[in-house]
């Protein structure tokens, strides 16, 4: 609204609501996207081929 600090309609002034960035709850950090998880269970699986394979040389 024109002049006014609060719209009318809604309530929300200019600057309000939730913090930018990691301030923010719903903050992203990338440890759950799909690419990370998929790298972090291939690095699973080498690791358990390498283990399985050390414990059948000795």
């Amino acid at each position: 609204m024109n002049g006014k600090a609060r719209c009318r309609m809604h309530g929300g002034a200019r600057g309000s609501g939730a913090p930018r960035g990691e301030r923010n709850g719903a903050y992203r950090t990338g440890l759950y996207v799909a690419e990370a998880v998929a790298t972090r269970r291939m690095a699973r699986e080498t690791l358990a081929n390498a283990r399985a394979f050390l414990s059948d040389l000795s």
